[in-house]
């Protein structure tokens, strides 16, 4: 039975000391306290403790002593690991959902609905992938081998805590690679429930381990590390930039999957009455913290006052607030940096004169502590506006007029990002060969349900490398030529 953990009482996941390395949760007296900061009270609940190159150096050493037997495994062994993985989390789902409140302040709704239930789907997806995998391939007296790649460094953000955690964790499980994760240290403790996971799954020592500290500490010393054979990051195009000249003396392997600024086309023949309320709530999804999230909605010129009053009635629909309460669609944005930015960006809109739809400046009224920001849609938005180029991470929605077909193809083209894109029209293949000019990672036509198996990854600055499903787990293998086999 999942434990409900208090909302002010963290003694369960706080780690003001420890690391989980080799096996075991580890103290020491050189570490910093880092502060943990509830987004809905703007309140520190607890500390965690913050890593340096010493700390990395004894988790890469754990993973490295483990990579030779775990490499070796069967198969069979790794599927067994992960389906207990898989019901732990699945068990411990509400103790999960709790947490990613506190350190993210995700509605509790969101977290039990999608948050948690999608981190499970990313460890059955790497099940199913290893039941049928070919490992060694055969043609002639040419033999080609999949292998292990060797010790990971995964660096999650704090927008998804613990879904990217699982998508990273356990396709690396799945290929027999050992594992030092850095969570995000602002949203940390669904990491620390996710390590004891991992030691109640009975992992074998120095597989996985845990390190939380900031991207300047641990990151910088995980990407230079000599022994670290590849490094998969989530976050912002600057820090995987970082990350990538870091690693560049030591030519390993980095997955990136970065920024993002998604159009989402409405084509003339789209149901608007459908497509409008849903492209609003996908965009404001996870408080529209999230960079696939479509928040640039693309409409005939023609239909643009439509398209205004479909998306102010869904707006004003929302419901902003405690994110405790289970009739609350938006709790706060996560952190009061990300809420800075997200005002700056908003002034921004009104500043380069784009019409205000609803929304705005400053916090929802009643709520004068927290995080909190008003749900925002701007019309009008032209392609040289701030908020139509730069990713904004919050619930600011843009939508942009076009005049045919080809202009649309061209205002979703025309960003440094290149993650996600919708397109919406009653013509399947009308939608198909849009989809087929949009340079982007994965489209999404009329609004399809989420697909722990698709290829989740960024043309352009969005990133290199794939994850999820079978594309997210060949990233963790090399390639291996045996001649005369």
């Amino acid at each position: 039975m999942a434990v409900t953990l208090p909302r002010k009482d963290t003694s369960m996941i706080e780690r003001e000391n420890s690391f989980y390395i080799d096996g075991q949760w580890q103290d020491f007296t050189d570490v910093e306290r880092l502060p943990v900061v509830d987004p809905a009270s703007e309140e520190v609940t607890g500390h965690v403790a913050g890593g340096s190159a010493r700390h990395v150096d004894l988790a890469v050493a754990a993973a490295c002593k483990a990579f030779p037997a775990f490499s070796q495994m069967p198969v069979a062994e790794r599927r067994a690991l992960l389906g207990r993985m898989h019901s732990l989390l699945k068990e411990r789902a509400e103790t999960f959902a709790q947490a990613l409140v506190m350190e993210m302040g995700a509605a509790i709704s969101f977290a039990r609905a999608s948050q948690v239930p999608f981190a499970a789907e990313h460890i059955r997806v790497q099940m199913d992938v290893l039941e049928t995998y070919q490992f060694v391939t055969v043609d002639g007296t040419r033999a080609t081998a999949k292998e292990a790649i060797g010790v990971c460094a995964l660096i999650t953000p704090w927008n998804w805590p613990l879904y990217q955690i699982t998508a990273k964790v356990a396709p690396a499980i799945a290929a027999g690679c050992t594992i030092v994760l850095k969570p995000s240290e602002l949203s940390p403790y669904s990491a620390l429930l996710f390590a004891q996971l991992m030691h109640d799954a009975g992992t074998p020592p120095g597989v996985f381990n845990l390190i939380n500290g900031t991207g300047e500490s641990v990151g910088a010393a995980l990407s230079s590390h000599p022994d670290v054979d590849m490094i998969s990051i989530t976050g912002s195009t600057r820090a995987g930039v970082l990350v990538a000249q870091a690693a560049a003396p030591t030519v390993k392997r980095v997955v990136q999957e970065l920024g993002g600024k998604s159009p989402n086309i409405l084509l003339d023949d789209a149901n608007f009455e459908e497509a409008v309320p849903k492209g609003v709530l996908a965009g404001m999804r996870n408080v529209g913290q999230s960079c696939s999230a479509p928040t640039r909605m693309l409409v005939p010129a023609h239909r643009l006052a439509d398209v205004e009053a479909l998306a102010l009635k869904t707006v004003e629909a929302l419901v902003v607030g405690n994110p405790l309460d289970p009739q609350t669609s938006m709790g706060p944005i996560a952190n009061r940096a990300q809420f800075e930015r997200v005002q700056t960006m908003i002034k921004a809109g009104i500043d380069d004169g784009a019409k205000l739809v609803s929304g705005g400046l400053g916090r929802p009224n009643g709520l004068n502590q927290g995080y909190y920001t008003h749900p925002t849609v701007f019309s009008g938005v032209t392609p040289d506006m701030r908020i139509a180029r730069e990713e904004i991470f919050g619930p600011v929605l843009s939508i942009m007029p076009y005049k045919d077909e080809e202009e649309a193809v061209a205002i979703a083209n025309d960003t440094e990002y290149g993650l996600g894109a919708h397109v919406q029209s009653s013509n399947q293949e009308r939608a198909r060969k849009v989809a087929a000019q949009i340079r982007a990672g994965q489209v999404h036509i009329n609004y399809p349900a989420w697909d722990g198996a698709a290829a989740f990854g960024g043309y352009k600055r969005s990133g290199n490398g794939r994850e999820y499903g079978v594309y997210g787990f060949e990233e963790y293998l090399e390639t291996k030529s045996i001649l005369g086999f």
